[in-house]
């Protein structure tokens, strides 16, 4: 009987002190939340692209193939000059394949008649490092027409222009960032009669690449580009 009752007495205990923990340690731990500031500090740089990408996609027709083959060499022959002349080396271009469309081998081709059966199509790419001799020549392409080279019709721009030291300058935005963040909660503090103890927790968000300028042109297609990250820290307050 009498061990029944240690037993008893024992587990009657042991409950009454999770009783008395779980709610003095939920309070301790919200008190201690509660002294604490979550803030958000800005870093912003603007850079300037260092890679061009210029894919040069280009046509050629007509209803006998090795004309039409014969065409699309020409035309490949004159726009290598162009890049040549242009000061762009071998190691800078990049020759695609050729893709052949027989518009009589579609089954689904109307009963009107083809003036041209076979359409070649070709891609050419620059990349470079020498971004703004690819812009500057872009604007030559003119002159590539008047030679005879047909583009192929597209509704983006063909050239994209990539920064692509990010990871160089990640640690000094960063710490920018971070120094930021640090202010407004001292900011914080200051009006709240508080002082800014260490770092809690922190959160160093994404990094975006944005047009340097409010242009109506996408990201891709402007050289001067400016790069965001925002940083979400959380400090305790003393």
């Amino acid at each position: 009987m009498k061990k029944i009752s240690l037993w008893y007495v024992g587990i009657i205990a042991i409950g009454l002190l999770f009783v008395g923990f779980f709610p003095g340690y939920y309070y301790y731990k919200s008190k201690f939340e509660f002294n604490a500031v979550t803030v958000k500090g800005l870093a912003e740089r603007d850079v300037v692209a260092d890679l061009a990408i210029w894919e040069i996609k280009y046509v050629a027709t007509g209803n006998d193939l090795a004309q039409v083959r014969n065409d699309l060499e020409k035309q490949t022959d004159v726009i290598l000059a162009f890049l040549h002349d242009n000061g762009f080396g071998d190691s800078e271009i990049e020759m695609g394949g050729t893709d052949t469309n027989d518009l009589m081998a579609n089954p689904y081709r109307g009963n009107d008649d083809i003036k041209s059966r076979f359409i070649l199509t070709r891609t050419m790419t620059v990349r470079s490092n020498q971004v703004q001799n690819v812009a500057e020549t872009y604007t030559k392409t003119g002159d590539l027409i008047s030679a005879g080279v047909v583009f192929e019709n597209r509704y983006d721009s063909p050239v994209s222009y990539i920064f692509t030291g990010l990871n160089d300058i990640k640690p000094q935005m960063l710490e920018q960032a971070t120094k930021n963040a640090h202010q407004a909660a001292l900011e914080f503090a200051k009006s709240s009669d508080s002082s800014v103890g260490k770092i809690h927790s922190a959160n160093q968000g994404v990094f975006s690449i944005l047009p340097r300028d409010n242009a109506n042109a996408p990201e891709l297609q402007q050289i001067n580009k400016k790069v965001r990250v925002v940083a979400t820290v959380e400090y305790f307050l003393e």
